[in-house]
């Protein structure tokens, strides 16, 4: 029976860990690290060459900065009152208005924010991390994997829910307890040397926790694994009293184990990183250098070229609506292909066919203010995600303000695919009381300890429609829709093969830019890889 790559993986990162599945991953040629190699280097006079830049993004401003650096004169035309697209961040007082028109006036106590985008950066994305620290963004651990987070399923344990720990723990015993006695037995004698043997039997008792016999057993041992019944303290009746694994027939009916390589893929694995006071703190980095660059409120309707140079028509939002032109001697468009499909373009039929053919992934974040912080106080949970198979998916608890008295903010609900196409149906409103509803039974506390809340769902988005784009062919079309058309290039996450990561826009608008001064210091026009 054959197996697939991504089925090998799982099995790997469930019995091995995250040192083999990323050598897994790299043989098989999933696992690449960022190509930033340092700060992009424009060689040659672009002798005051003009580049409107559509889109104020992390792409755009990133072209934008290096660009009017090495000499372009650069004009950045935004949709938005602000910078920073996808990377945005909603707090207290902010006020936010979906596609058809219902609006949520957020409410969240001072410091408390949800980053509806973005919110944690792997520590191999090395451009954006560069670019934090070149401008200054200050940033703070986040914390993806937390053993004593939980896992949940409806029909597992009479719906309560289990501690990660002891779940991954036995989990990992159990397996390692099965191959110790198989190996023990002789059924894989022909698989390994007898001095393999050997030691892959020291290496399991190691590794699961077994006893001389091989059995993964309820012990003081197991239990500095997987936790006590009775903790070990101070004082008269201390000693600790071991807790009772779980049976593996268990934990496999359970279906618990299929969460337990989460923290496991590479753009997961720790350390991971969010900038202090919230995502957006990176795009008012790149917006304190070049925001005096950008026309805010400007909804691009038109972008043509022809051989002399490009043309944007907008309409200016502030001024009702009021049609405004730009010219430039050539375009980086980074406008996300949901919007510009519906946007008035000559660009090649190809790149128009792979524009249109471009949808959207869905998805829908909750942010739950909470009068304080129960997670913490009842549960010492610190950081770090709980996975249920509830409507939200996840809650993921704040990695920030650790100990802080008063209101808190969990991240309530991370919903995909035909889930999220539901909650989108709703109003607001409905979406953030099934969001607290569903919650309430991992947390029992969020009844009596829900503040209040919002939602967005990012097909109701009005700047993007959507949370990242998914390609038809990606490997058919993908050349095509990155190669400099005349004097337009495009450039985003869509670009790239790390869509809805921020590194992926930002790498994306380096090469896009420097395929584009090339053409332009070379005097060549036309498409070009």
């Amino acid at each position: 029976m054959s197996m697939s790559r991504r089925s090998l993986l799982q099995m790997v990162g469930l019995a091995a860990g995250t040192a083999t599945m990323y050598q897994a991953m790299t043989t098989l040629g999933f696992a690449q690290e960022s190509s930033y190699t340092g700060p992009v280097r424009l060689e040659g006079d672009p002798q005051g060459a003009k580049v409107l830049i559509l889109g104020a993004g992390l792409a755009g401003m990133t072209a934008a900065l290096e660009m009017r650096a090495a000499g372009y004169e650069v004009e950045i035309i935004e949709y938005r009152e602000k910078a920073g697209g996808r990377c945005w961040t909603l707090r207290g007082g902010d006020s936010y208005t979906e596609l058809g028109g219902a609006t949520q006036e957020v409410e969240f106590a001072e410091g408390n924010y949800l980053n509806p985008g973005p919110w944690r950066i792997p520590h191999h994305h090395y451009a954006v991390l560069d670019y934090c620290k070149r401008l200054g963004v200050e940033l703070e651990p986040f914390i993806q994997e937390n053993h004593n987070a939980y896992l949940h399923r409806q029909e597992a344990f009479d719906g309560q829910p289990q501690r990660y720990r002891e779940i991954a723990t036995d989990y990992r015993g159990r397996i390692a307890e099965l191959l110790a006695k198989v190996t023990d037995q002789g059924a894989l004698d022909e698989e390994v040397t007898e001095e393999d043997k050997r030691k892959l039997l020291d290496s399991l008792v190691e590794y699961g926790m077994l006893d001389e016999n091989y059995r993964y057993v309820k012990s003081d041992h197991t239990s500095e694994y997987r936790g006590y019944e009775t903790w070990p303290g101070g004082g008269l009746d201390a000693a600790p009293v071991p807790s009772e694994p779980i049976s593996l027939d268990r934990i496999l009916q359970s279906d618990l184990w299929t969460w337990l390589v989460e923290a496991e893929t590479t753009h997961h694995q720790g350390t991971m990183f969010q900038p202090k006071g919230g995502m957006d703190m990176i795009a008012q980095g790149f917006e304190r250098e070049v925001g005096d660059l950008i026309t805010y409120n400007a909804k691009v309707v038109s972008m043509m070229q022809d051989e002399n140079g490009v043309t944007v028509e907008y309409e200016d939002l502030a001024n009702n609506g009021e049609k405004v032109t730009r010219t430039g001697d050539y375009c980086i468009c980074t406008i996300p292909f949901s919007i510009l499909g519906q946007i008035e373009h000559n660009l090649s039929g190809d790149k128009t066919a792979i524009i249109d053919s471009m949808y959207y992934a869905g998805s829908v974040k909750f942010g739950l203010e909470f009068k304080r912080r129960f997670w913490e106080e009842d549960e010492r949970i610190y950081g770090g995600i709980s996975y249920t198979d509830l409507p939200i998916a996840l809650i993921s608890y704040p990695s920030h303000d650790f100990f802080k008295d008063g209101p808190g903010v969990l991240l309530g609900g991370y919903v995909w695919g035909a889930t999220a196409y539901q909650f989108n149906a709703m109003q607001p409103e409905e979406r953030t009381k099934w969001a607290v509803e569903y919650g309430s039974r991992i947390h029992p506390q969020y009844t009596e300890e829900f503040s209040n809340g919002i939602s967005v769902a990012w097909h109701k988005v009005p700047w993007v429609l959507g949370c990242y784009g998914i390609w038809k062919d990606r490997e058919a079309d993908y050349e095509t829709a990155a190669a400099v058309d005349n004097r337009v290039v495009l450039a985003g996450e869509h670009i790239s093969y790390l869509p809805g990561w921020q590194e992926g826009a930002i790498l994306s608008a380096l090469d896009a830019m420097q395929r584009l001064h090339a053409q332009v210091v070379n005097g060549n026009t036309g498409d070009t890889q």
